[in-house]
């Protein structure tokens, strides 16, 4: 890392003298312990020149992380509050840091890569952390990996498995996309402020065999009218996709309920609903 980025005040430091807080509207939870923000940038198996996109980087504390690693980063904040921030480690990163003022949700993260292969990694901030991810598992772009800290709870349902209750809908798109584990748990008091919940941090590894376009929006779909109504059965559930003719065309009982299907039948759902549509 440039000696001048060693060279800038500590986190909190920084935030003092520019009266900085957390806005709750923004779910903004700091992360300045750097033993933490490093062992994040370092489950991101990183490689120097690697392009790496930040969402949310507040004041900097993972930024400055990730750029220890060599690595290029984008940052995309939406908080104008943390510019001055962000511009000085900016300016001190050598040009290894790139600061995007804008919304996530909204930007083209192919353009921000400049066409490059790159990394996501980010502390989310928790209002926009599962439509970020959506986001990036579903659209055209696809990233090189995920590394993302989100609330513990979403975290486990991102990885949960068929039969556990927090199995649902967010699992089944994550685990069709990707390969998903939790791979790390940070405690709410690592946070400033704190949290009310603990955190955890998910590492997704797009699949080779992600699903086209078309199929995966017939996943959505057909994910989106099981989960919707969990308590009923697939044959009830899916009664306006095919309902019980749907099920047995796929191999699954029409009496199952959708937490306990598998994502290999969730996709062999969807073919058969566009098979259906498209007949």
């Amino acid at each position: 890392m440039p000696g001048s980025i060693n060279d800038l005040p500590p986190l909190r430091d920084a935030l003092a003298a520019h009266g900085l807080m957390a806005r709750k509207s923004f779910g903004q939870h700091f992360l300045l312990d750097l033993n933490i923000t490093r062992k994040i940038a370092r489950l991101a198996e990183l490689s120097r020149g690697d392009t790496v996109i930040e969402v949310g980087p507040g004041p900097g504390g993972l930024t400055r992380a990730l750029l220890e690693t060599g690595a290029k980063v984008v940052a995309v904040e939406k908080d104008e509050r943390f510019r001055p921030l962000l511009e000085d480690l900016a300016a001190a990163s050598q040009g290894a840091l790139t600061l995007v003022i804008g919304d996530a949700l909204t930007v083209d993260e192919a353009r921000l890569a400049g066409g490059a292969p790159a990394h996501v990694v980010s502390n989310l901030p928790y209002n926009v952390g599962t439509p970020l991810l959506i986001k990036w598992l579903t659209g055209p772009w696809t990233p090189a990996s995920l590394t993302l800290m989100f609330q513990k709870e979403v975290a486990e349902r991102i990885a949960a498995q068929p039969g556990a209750s927090a199995y649902g809908r967010l699992a089944v798109i994550a685990q069709a996309t990707s390969a998903a584990q939790v791979v790390m748990e940070v405690p709410a008091r690592a946070f400033t402020p704190p949290p009310k919940v603990d955190s955890a941090v998910v590492r997704l590894t797009p699949r080779r065999d992600r699903p086209a376009p078309e199929r995966l929006d017939a996943l959505q779909k057909i994910t989106a009218a099981a989960f919707g109504q969990r308590r009923k059965m697939l044959r009830a559930s899916l009664k306006t996709m095919g309902g019980e003719a749907l099920a047995i065309h796929a191999g699954l009982d029409p009496q199952a309920r959708a937490e306990t299907i598998d994502v290999a039948g969730f996709l062999r759902l969807a073919d058969g609903w566009l098979h259906n549509r498209g007949g």
